[in-house]
This record gives C-alpha cells, sequence and structure tokens, in this order.
C-alpha cells in the first residue's frame, strides 16, 4: 500500500497533484498505525470483552421487549 507508484519524483507535478500525493501518504501512515494497533493482544482482549457486553446487552433488552426478565 503506496501512494506513489513511480519510481522517481515528478518534477512538473501541480500543486494539487502534490497535495492528493500528501494526503494520499496521509491515510497511508493512518491505516498502517491502525492496522499494527489492532493486532495487539490487548487491543483483541478489549474487542472481545466489548462484544461480549454487546451480545448481554441485547440479550436482557430481548427478553426484556418479551416481558420475560432475568431476576
Amino acid at each position: 500500500m503506496t501512494a506513489v507508484s513511480a519510481p522517481r519524483v515528478l518534477p512538473r507535478a501541480t500543486p494539487f497533484e502534490r497535495a492528493l500525493l500528501r494526503a494520499a501518504s496521509g491515510l497511508d501512515r493512518y491505516v498502517a498505525a491502525r492496522v499494527d494497533r489492532r493486532g495487539h493482544p490487548a487491543y483483541r482482549r478489549a474487542a472481545e470483552a466489548r462484544s461480549h457486553a454487546v451480545t448481554l446487552r441485547a440479550a436482557a433488552e430481548a427478553r426484556g421487549a418479551m416481558g420475560v426478565l432475568p431476576r
């Protein structure tokens, strides 16, 4: 994943083209940092805990909608 596919810098790049390349480069850095962070074991554990909490809440709301509340 790279923003610049040419092996050299274009000598006649317009300011708009340079701005696009800078924006693409910034997006590449953001995505790379996010992928690294999501691969960390602590992030995965936190995501699993959030998912479990959401599942439990949805089940409780469904039981509440049916009128069967846990005691």
